[in-house]
């Protein structure tokens, strides 16, 4: 239950950062409290763990490893505004999920909250044995005394891409892939990044909906069928007495400074502090709109974890030139780790307790 949270805060107005001392009393479990509604603020006991107690985080999420030296994004703790997040327990979490399975299914994004959770269970338990195994699109990593196994399903678009004779195929009303997520007792997916890419890294030729082949359509009204195939997947084979379902929400990106008021930043190189409001200036990207219409027809329960907002005032999260590309490379997409999707992850927690 979410109770009301006492709090006292000091604003550094040197650096407009909201740092948190807090005194107050209450937790939330999800249920009463929005824990997508709140700000950021600094917390000295963050984050989680180190990144480099985790030797399996890609290179494309390690930051400080890549050489990024300006850690104070580390440092910051997602504030609910009439509640607290319960700390994230890692023994507790792997209790609770002892010989049952965890599947992220989705895009590039799924994986670096993949990475983050397995980061977070195995810093905090790092005598606990584990195993990492990948087959076809399906990675696990096994918490061997716990019987937990936490998966990721590459799958980017949840629909299905088929090669025939013309080629590549995505196929709008199509989901054979779901034979993957059968029997899963928890369920996180996530679509969005893919939709709108063209040229050499579209992984596909042609689309097909309603059994009519064509070459293109509207990205946004292609993203929002795929969605209703899904939903029409979870609503005929989720048991909701045996598999949670999640929805990981819209992952934002920063590209454009003007959305947070800042017209000469041209992507979110050089960020390092967080928005300190409750929303964001540019407001958020229509595809979330579309996401909670779809999921509004559903009949089985799925949870969004809304994490849209949160990460919209997250434009210092970024690996920006400390990721895969290194500095010919800006990544404002996806989050360094230790980072952001910590913060999802402690709540997708917070959503189970």
């Amino acid at each position: 239950m979410g109770l009301w949270v006492h709090s006292c805060f000091l604003i550094s107005s040197s650096f407009f950062l909201v740092l948190a001392l807090f005194c107050y009393h209450g937790n939330a479990s999800g249920n009463g409290c929005d824990l997508f509604t709140g700000r950021w603020v600094l917390d000295p006991s963050y984050p989680l763990y180190s990144a480099s107690a985790c030797h399996f985080i890609e290179r494309e999420f390690a930051c400080e490893k890549n050489g990024r030296q300006d850690l104070i994004y580390t440092k910051y703790r997602w504030q609910p505004l009439d509640c607290t997040l319960t700390r994230f327990d890692a023994k507790s979490f792997l209790e609770r999920f002892r010989g049952k399975s965890i599947m992220f299914v989705g895009d590039s994004l799924s994986r670096n909250q993949w990475q983050s959770l397995t980061c977070m269970l195995h810093s905090a338990l790092p005598n606990a044995k584990f195993n990492i195994t990948r087959v076809g699109d399906v990675s696990t990593f096994e918490f061997l005394d716990y019987g937990v196994k936490v998966m990721l399903d590459r799958s980017v678009y949840l629909v299905d891409v088929e090669m025939e004779k013309i080629g590549r195929v995505l196929k709008l009303d199509s989901i054979k892939g779901g034979k993957l997520w059968k029997g899963i007792d928890m369920l996180i997916f996530n679509t969005w990044h893919w939709w709108n890419r063209r040229g050499p890294t579209q992984p596909w030729d042609f689309i097909e909906v309603g059994g009519v082949i064509k070459k293109d359509m509207d990205r946004m009204l292609a993203f929002e069928r795929a969605l209703k195939t899904w939903a029409g997947w979870v609503d005929a084979n989720i048991d909701p007495a045996k598999s949670k379902v999640f929805f990981q929400g819209i992952s934002p990106s920063h590209y454009n400074g003007s959305s947070w008021n800042e017209p000469k930043a041209k992507n979110c190189l050089g960020q390092k502090q967080p928005l300190v409001e409750t929303r964001y200036p540019g407001g958020l990207p229509p595809a979330l709109d579309v996401l909670k219409k779809v999921l509004s027809t559903m009949e089985k329960p799925v949870k969004l974890l809304d994490i849209t907002m949160l990460s919209l005032l997250r434009k210092d999260g970024h690996p920006s030139m400390y990721g895969l590309g290194g500095p010919t490379g800006m990544d404002c997409s996806h989050w360094c780790l230790a980072g952001v999707p910590d913060t999802w992850n402690e709540i997708l927690y917070n959503l189970i307790l």
